[in-house]
């Protein structure tokens, strides 16, 4: 999922190959952008969810890695609107005969999807800092299941309450 986010920020580019807005903007195009990045929130949100219900909290690993979560979940919520934003602009951009106006617009649409893509890349990172988080715990639980097995026989069980073993 972070790869899809990372990759999302840097496909979804508004700019052309000369830097410039383009003299129409496809709103079709920013209003995909929207769409895509509301349903890469949402899996987002799923995750954290998901793994906010799992046993995993117990850990300080696993505490850590929810909060770099709800982290990537909150950022990847703002991500939509400013896509949405941009596309807004592109509509009102071909009415504004006010070269001001249209100067004016088109910085807004340039920030607003910079922003976006902003959001989408710092959900990535968020992400992927929740993943090393796990990847570190276990790699010192693989590294520790050898140095805790007992060597030799297995230990009774414990006794029950009226005192004889099972």
């Amino acid at each position: 999922m972070k790869d899809k986010l990372l990759n999302a920020a840097e496909q979804w580019q508004l700019l052309d190959e000369n830097g410039d807005v383009p003299a129409t903007p496809s709103y079709p195009a920013l209003l995909q952008h929207a769409a895509d990045a509301q349903e890469l929130s949402r899996d987002v949100l799923r995750l954290t969810a998901d793994f906010a219900r799992s046993p995993h909290l117990t850990t300080r690993a696993g505490s850590t890695a929810l909060r770099h979560l709800a982290t990537a979940a909150t950022i990847s919520s703002h991500a939509a609107p400013h896509f949405t934003e941009t596309a807004q602009g592109a509509l009102a951009l071909p009415r504004s005969a006010n070269p001001t106006d249209r100067h004016y617009l088109t910085n807004h649409m340039v920030i607003d999807h910079t922003s976006a893509r902003a959001f989408l890349r710092r959900t990535s990172e968020s992400l992927h800092d929740a993943a090393k988080e796990l990847d570190d715990h276990l790699a010192f639980q693989r590294f520790l299941a050898p140095l805790t097995r007992q060597e030799g026989p297995p230990l009774p069980p414990p006794p029950t309450p009226d005192g004889r073993r099972r």
